[in-house]
């Protein structure tokens, strides 16, 4: 029996080149701004622009504050970054041109998390998924304008 798919994606395509869209996702500074989920409200430490093996640190608050670090464990400028944080699942965009400007790919990918059976109980893949779906509608407005 094949191992089950732990992984939710969604797309959408940004009227922007491609290029803007990667320096808004490669900024921390500005992930708040996207953030559909409500949790991530700034950047603490690390860089103002990712790059491959970067660690920065982000105030969150789901119900209550704290602070995580996130590590860039894929980097393809202009293409592709990914970060994770201590539990090891995975938050990927993946960047397309298209005639209409730039197609964005956000994956969260619980594949390599050290509990993937705890986030799948707690129902974090599903909302996730909603989560993505607001973030691509912040970032179309964010970028796109």
């Amino acid at each position: 029996m094949p191992a089950p798919t732990r992984s939710v994606s969604r797309s959408t395509v940004v009227p922007a080149p491609t290029q803007a869209v990667f320096d808004l996702l490669a900024d921390p500074g500005r992930h708040a701004e996207i953030d559909g989920s409500g949790t991530v409200k700034g950047r603490l430490r690390g860089p103002s622009r990712l790059s491959a093996g970067a660690r920065f640190g982000m105030r969150m608050r789901l119900g209550v504050p704290y602070p995580i670090t996130n590590t860039v464990v894929e980097f393809e400028e202009g293409r592709r970054i990914a970060w994770r944080h201590l539990g090891h699942h995975v938050w990927r965009y993946e960047l397309e041109p298209v005639p209409e400007g730039t197609r964005v790919t956000e994956t969260f990918d619980w594949a390599p998390s050290r509990a993937p059976r705890v986030l799948e109980l707690l129902g974090i893949p599903e909302h996730n998924a909603r989560s993505i779906d607001a973030t691509l509608v912040r970032l179309r407005s964010v970028v796109g304008a």
